[in-house]
This record gives C-alpha cells, sequence and structure tokens, in this order.
C-alpha cells in the first residue's frame, strides 16, 4: 500500500510517498522540502506539499516529529507548531496514520536499511549486531537519540531525550564553554553543544579565549565557513564540535547497553569527514576502565540521504502492514 512518509523537524517539514508491505518499505519517493518557519500548521504545510506532489496523496499518513508523542497535544520542541492527533483523520483527510518521535523514525530505518547505508567511524569494523543494543544519536536542529532493540523475532525501537543530559565537560576549554552558556542557560543539556545552532556558542567561547573578535554570529554562516576551511575559528570550533559529540555518543552507548553505535541527524553526513579526521574516535573511547570496551564497539554513519522519511514508512509498515 502507499503512504505518505513525513518528516518534522525545527528546520525543514519533508514529505515523500512511500509503498509498504509486510512490515517492510519496498520504495520511498523523492521528498517534497518546506521550510516550516514558511507554513503556520502541519496541515498548511501538508496542503503545500500536496500541490507540489500534483496527484491526489495515499489516505494513510506517517508522521516523524520532533518531539515527545503523546495522544493528546503536542508542543514541537524546535518549532511552533502544535500537532493534535485525535483530529489528524479529519485535519488532513486520510483514513490512517503513525505518529513517531523523529529519532524513533532514524531508529526503524537503521533497524531495515541494508548494510550498504553505513560507513565505519571508529571501534570495530564489524557490520550491526543482529541481536542487542544499538545507540543512535545525531545533531540537527537539536540533538536526537534513539536505540533500537534487535531480538530473535524481529527488533524494537525505544524513543528517548537523550538530548537533554546534562553537559559535562571534559578539559579547560569545555569548563569555559559550560560557564560562557551558563549565562544564558540555567541548566546546559547536550544539545546545548551538539546541536546544529550550538556552534555558535563554541565559537564564541573560542573567540573569548583567542582575545579575537567574533565575525560570524549565525550558525549557518559559521558552519560554512568551517567546512569550507575560510575562518580559522571556526575550524577550531568545528572540530571541538567533534570531540564534544564522540563524548556524549560515548556515554549514550555506556548508557543503553554497549553493542553498537549510529550518527545520524541533520548534520551527519556533512560532518563525515570531519569525523573521521578529528579526535570523535578517542574522545568517544576516553572511558577510564572501560576504554578497551569502547574500542570493541563498532561506530557508524548512516548514509541514506532521507533516514527520517526512510523510518517514518518504516514505522507505519511495522504498526498496520504486518
Amino acid at each position: 500500500m502507499e503512504v505518505v512518509a513525513a518528516d518534522i523537524g525545527g528546520t525543514h517539514a519533508r514529505f515523500a510517498i512511500a509503498e509498504v508491505e509486510d512490515g517492510k518499505v519496498l520504495s520511498l519517493g523523492d521528498p517534497v522540502t518546506l521550510k516550516t518557519h514558511e507554513h503556520a500548521s502541519l496541515q498548511l504545510a501538508w496542503q503545500a506539499a500536496g500541490k507540489q506532489f500534483g496527484r491526489d496523496l495515499p489516505r494513510a499518513i506517517s508522521i516523524a516529529i520532533a518531539s515527545p508523542i503523546n495522544d493528546t497535544l503536542i508542543k514541537m520542541t524546535n518549532n511552533p507548531w502544535i500537532i493534535r492527533p485525535p483530529l489528524i483523520n479529519s485535519r488532513l483527510n486520510v483514513d490512517t496514520w503513525t505518529l513517531v518521535n523523529d529519532f524513533g523514525a532514524v531508529g526503524h530505518a537503521v533497524a531495515q536499511l541494508d548494510d550498504d547505508y553505513f560507513i565505519h567511524l571508529c571501534g570495530a569494523e564489524a557490520p550491526l549486531p543482529d541481536h542487542g543494543s544499538i545507540t543512535i544519536c545525531g545533531p540537527g536542529t537539536g540533538l536526537g537519540v534513539a536505540q533500537v532493540l534487535r531480538v530473535r523475532n524481529g527488533y524494537h525501537v525505544i524513543e528517548t531525550e537523550g538530548g537533554h543530559m546534562d553537559f559535562s565537560p571534559l578539559d579547560g576549554i569545555e569548563d569555559q564553554l559550560l560557564k560562557r552558556l551558563r549565562n544564558t542557560y540555567t541548566r546546559v543539556s547536550v544539545e546545548r553543544v551538539c546541536s546544529g545552532p550550538a556552534i555558535v556558542g563554541i565559537y564564541e567561547t573560542l573567540a573569548a579565549l583567542e582575545g579575537e573578535r567574533v565575525s560570524f554570529q549565525d550558525d549557518r554562516a559559521i558552519w560554512e565557513a568551517a567546512f569550507k576551511g575560510e575562518d580559522k575559528l571556526a575550524v577550531a570550533a568545528l572540530d571541538r564540535f567533534c570531540l564534544a559529540l564522540g563524548a556524549v555518543a560515548g556515554d549514550l552507548a555506556l548508557a543503553h547497553g554497549p553493542t553498537a553505535v549510529v550518527i545520524a541527524g541533520g548534520l551527519g553526513l556533512r560532518l563525515k569527514d570531519n569525523l573521521l579526521e578529528s579526535g570523535f574516535g578517542q574522545r568517544f573511547a576516553a572511558k577510564g576502565r572501560f576504554q578497551s570496551l569502547m574500542q570493541s564497539i563498532p561506530v557508524k554513519l548512516i548514509t541514506h540521504p532521507q533516514p527520517g522519511l526512510f523510518g517514518a514508512a518504516a514505522a507505519f509498515a511495522q504498526e498496520h502492514t504486518q
């Protein structure tokens, strides 16, 4: 059957038509991508996407949302939209629907995608395990975290809000970063350090330590300057970002049960070369008495261009087509 897969984040709303059968995704069409700030609600974005598809949409939808899921009212974490699940049928003109956390959707993608969609970052060079726990985390507008538990007859996805754990600095520079961030946020979570917008705080901290003027104040400008190597402070901020992400990914692996880790998120693919060349792997493994154990964990990067959409379709398939 056909289903519309939707991936609703803080910055973009993506829609694609998928074909699902027997609990699996058979195909995923080209996505329509909209900017969330250009639309006042999910319903209006849905209608705009429908016009771009230029066809009658399937009367089934699976929505991955960057927010905790409940049955009554969902206020998105990094987006002003409000979603009322009891009204989905009437507002979107569908008969069947599924709601899943955005990184829960990525968990479904990790569970169903072939090994070809993953590249090795660090740790043991082995495929993702057939049994056991897989931690998924990744930076985008926020820091998404989920867990996949593979068992004999399938898998379970555990949606989490691990991106809101407390940030723990590991050296003097991160001590200064934490001190600076506390001037803005009473409580500093790992999302304030390992997300797209977080690069601003890292960049400003390094500028203050070096006694240099800030050249950029927008996170997108800092990222572009860093990837292009056009600004030494931006490049240093990117390196520091990768270190922090490695430490956080390692902490999550320990908390979930260390079997395997997958890095995803809106920045995931863009960070590929930087993660391979930075101290990401060293920070991931630097867990004291558990260093040898951490070095044995395969850490992968998902390379599917739309894991949120694929995972939303997979979540629908698991719920409705088995």
